[in-house]
Formats: C-alpha cells, sequence, structure tokens
C-alpha cells in the first residue's frame, strides 16, 4: 500500500495511531474502486448483450407470410435494430421445424404444428381464420353448397393449413371435387379469379394490394383458426435478436397493412 501511495502521490492512510486507519482520500478511493470493480463485473453481460443485437439472423418463413407479414416486420426490425441482418429462408412448417431441430435457421414463423418439439418454443404472434374465396362471377350461394358443385383449389396438403382445410371438409362431411392442389396463395388466388375453381385459405393478417377481386365467404362458427407464430430452439445463443424480431412480427401485425414504397 506504501508502494501504491508512492506511485499516486497520494495519503490513504492516517498512520499516526496503532492502527492505520483510511483517510478521506483512502475513503473516496474505496467508493470509485467500488464503481471500476462493479462495471468491470458487468462487462461480459453488457458486451454479450450488444453483440446479440447485431449479426446474422436465419429466419425461416411458410411462404403464405412472404408477401405481407415477414416484409412488414422486417423493415420495422430494420428501423429498430439496424445491426441485425436478416436471411429469409422459405419452407413449409414441418420442414422449418426440422431446419430448426438441426441447428440451420435460427429462428422461423410458422404455422403452429399440433405437436411442437420439447427442444422447440413456439410465440404466438396472430391467428387467420380461413375463409372460402370464389371469383366475382362465382354463385352467390352459402359456401357449403359451393363447396359441393364447384371445382375445388385445394391448399397443399403437406402444409398445416392444407392438412386443417382437409379435417375441416371431413368433420363438415363435405366431399368436394379436387381439380389442383397448390402450395401458394397467390397462386390459388390467381386460379380461382381466373374462374378455376374455388378454394379455402387463412384470411391474413396483414391486408395487401391484390391484382385480383374475389369473394371471401366465412365458414362458419366451425371454421378452422391457424396460429402464426415464432418457433426458435430454447437454448439458442440469439435469444436478444429472436425477441427483437417477435417484437416486429407484433408491430406489424398491429399495422395490419402492408404497402410498397410508391404507396
Amino acid at each position: 500500500m506504501r508502494l501504491l501511495e508512492e506511485t499516486w502521490g497520494l495519503d490513504l492512510f492516517d498512520r499516526s495511531s496503532r492502527t492505520p486507519r483510511l483517510t478521506q482520500t483512502g475513503l473516496a478511493l474505496v467508493g470509485e474502486a467500488q464503481s471500476v470493480l462493479s462495471a468491470y463485473d458487468s462487462l461480459p453481460d453488457k458486451v454479450g448483450a450488444k453483440l446479440q443485437l447485431s449479426g446474422e439472423l436465419i429466419l425461416g418463413a411458410v411462404p403464405t407470410t412472404l408477401t405481407g407479414l415477414v416484409p412488414l416486420a422486417l423493415s420495422e426490425l430494420k428501423i429498430r435494430q439496424p445491426d441485425i441482418k436478416v436471411r429469409v429462408v422459405p419452407g413449409l412448417t414441418n420442414r422449418l421445424l426440422l431446419q430448426l431441430d438441426r441447428d440451420q435457421i435460427h429462428a422461423a414463423i410458422i404455422s403452429r404444428p399440433e405437436i411442437i418439439p420439447p427442444t422447440l418454443q413456439f410465440a404466438k404472434v396472430a391467428s387467420e381464420t380461413l375463409v372460402l374465396i370464389a371469383s366475382e362471377k362465382a354463385p352467390n350461394e352459402n359456401p357449403t353448397v359451393l363447396l359441393r358443385t364447384q371445382p375445388f383449389i385445394r391448399f397443399n396438403r403437406d402444409a398445416v393449413v392444407g392438412r386443417q382445410v382437409e379435417a375441416w371438409l371431413q368433420r363438415e362431411d363435405i366431399a368436394v371435387n379436387d381439380v389442383m392442389e397448390l402450395e401458394g396463395l397467390e397462386a390459388i388466388s390467381s386460379m380461382v379469379a381466373a374462374g378455376l375453381g374455388i378454394s379455402i385459405v387463412p384470411q391474413r393478417c396483414i391486408r395487401e394490394a391484390s391484382l385480383h377481386r374475389l369473394k371471401t365467404i366465412p365458414l362458419g362458427q366451425t371454421s378452422p383458426v391457424r396460429h402464426l407464430g415464432l418457433a426458435s430452439r430454447k437454448d439458442t445463443p440469439k435469444g436478444k435478436m429472436i425477441t427483437a424480431a417477435e417484437q416486429s412480427f407484433h408491430e406489424a401485425v398491429l399495422i395490419g397493412e402492408f404497402k410498397t414504397a410508391r404507396d
């Protein structure tokens, strides 16, 4: 301690008595030292938190979200967290869950499946009721009549939504005349608009400008609902970035409408 006093040119101890006591300078130094030690102890957490909000986030996304929800959410994320660079990987829910389990992607916006693997977590973002869509020229009939009499364009049964549609048709004892089985909402909407059939699709949580004028008909009280959410591994090191992305998805749902830069 004497060497320290000589180095700094400070009297830290009063040695006039048998037991040295801290001087006012020494007491002031102790207070400063405690602040330094506290800052030192919290340094890893601060650095880690900063690093977690920068870098690459690999985000899986089901195709039905790629033209509205995902671009709107990512634009919000870019404004709030510009150091997060997102790479989007499209795929159906089951495929994305497998990629999450293999740690090939960090998170995924998916339709909630019936079973979620125990290693994964699911944060709900939005709920979308399934509805019947038909061309403007389709007859004005109730949905059951239309489904039994009009050609049916089916949502891909490899997708969660496709399986929901099939399960609902079976519960309602409705036999349809399948003419196509497609994956993307845009493709289905185009076929319906061309008068090639009717379909059952999610009523999307984000409104989008559409080139097609379609009739939207509710399926009634038994209509299935698909739940969209952000899935990720429970042990992910990207937790803070995923939380930031989740917040951006919630903000997008609150905005509710996707507009292009020209709009």
